[in-house]
């Protein structure tokens, strides 16, 4: 019999993983696919941050493609992704997380890959229930039509649940060997992966979408508000990741580093941006974002900074101001007060 092969997304959790593996184990040729979108960059912060550089750094979507032992074909969709996060036809969840049409084209994506590549189905590790907007029993169905896959997609892991699919129907996979799993519980997955003997596995409920945080979806709103349209770059994407950010008027907004290591990723920005740093005393690298800046502006920058400067108690403290492709300009300035920074700064 011709063996079948079968393209299963990975994120890097354990549910792609789990449904991976029973399908490999039912003797079809897997090989992965991870997309790059931007918005899922695995241990930056932890790198950058001292106080996080205990935690693990590693690509999980890689580990894991090594613990299966199959190949991963990791594939660049950031320019072409822009369009389901900026217009999303079925919304966002509860932040700016467009997570049913963030599946459905991810899902359109390995369908053209697994065409082009001559591979038989697709794999997902999406169990019924377990996310509000994307892993309904009624919005399943969306998915599979949508991205064009059909019956082609297979969900081990609560396939028993939904209709056969055609790898099922023709005998390519047994379906009494698939799963039933159900709603948020993380039980029967945990207990599968023992029995399969993975033992190591990441955060079994989590996920690395910076869209899908509270705080970070704010700071991605502020900014098409105050540039008056929806468009982002993927540094645009990085920055939002790094440093306390304040908007003390409408038209620009400081980036603050909250520690040495978000001080040298800042540097990299220095060009860029008209930066701030103190000289008398230790204190953040602070980029300013905006355009048109006055002298006023820049004073009010530079008392914000001196007051997250060691000189917060000082009477003055010397800030150097560097604009884009011009000389630093030193300011001796008394740091503003901690009660004038309104608490309505903060992004």
């Amino acid at each position: 019999m011709t063996q079948r092969k079968a393209v299963a997304l990975i994120s890097g959790g354990l549910d792609s993983m789990l449904a991976t593996r029973a399908v490999m184990e039912q003797g079809v040729h897997v090989e992965g696919i991870n997309f790059f979108t931007g918005f899922c960059v695995e241990g930056h912060t932890h790198a950058i941050r001292k106080q996080d550089r205990a935690k693990p750094k590693r690509n999980n979507a890689l580990w894991v493609a090594e613990q299966l032992g199959i190949r991963l074909h990791i594939v660049d969709i950031v320019e072409e992704y822009k369009d389901v996060v900026l217009n999303p036809k079925h919304g966002y969840g509860a932040n700016l997380n467009p997570c049913l049409d963030c599946k459905i084209f991810m899902v359109g994506k390995a369908r053209e890959w697994m065409k082009a590549n001559g591979f038989d189905f697709i794999i997902t590790g999406e169990v019924i229930g377990q996310r509000p907007k994307s892993q309904r029993k009624q919005t399943m169905p969306i998915v599979a039509r949508e991205s064009g896959a059909d019956d082609l997609l297979l969900r081990p892991l609560c396939a028993r649940n939904l209709a056969p699919t055609l790898p099922e129907r023709e005998g390519w996979v047994n379906r009494e060997q698939l799963f039933d799993f159900s709603g948020r519980s993380r039980k029967p997955q945990m207990a599968l992966a023992e029995r399969f003997g993975l033992e190591d596995y990441a955060q079994p409920a989590g996920g690395c979408c910076f869209l899908t945080d509270e705080s970070y979806s704010r700071k991605l709103a502020d900014l098409w508000q105050h540039r008056g349209e929806k468009r982002y770059e993927l540094d645009d994407i990085m920055l939002l990741k790094v440093g306390r950010h304040l908007r003390p008027r409408p038209h620009f907004k400081l980036i603050v580093a909250r520690e040495e290591g978000e001080s040298r990723f800042l540097q990299g920005y220095r060009k860029q941006f008209t930066h701030l740093h103190t000289i008398s005393h230790g204190g953040p690298l602070t980029l300013v974002e905006g355009e048109d800046l006055s002298a006023e502006d820049l004073t009010l920058a530079a008392r914000i900074v001196a007051r997250f400067s060691q000189g917060r108690d000082a009477q003055s403290v010397e800030v150097a101001v560097t604009q884009p492709g011009g000389e630093p300009r030193h300011l001796n300035i008394a740091p503003l007060p901690a009660d004038d920074i309104a608490q309505s700064w903060y992004v």
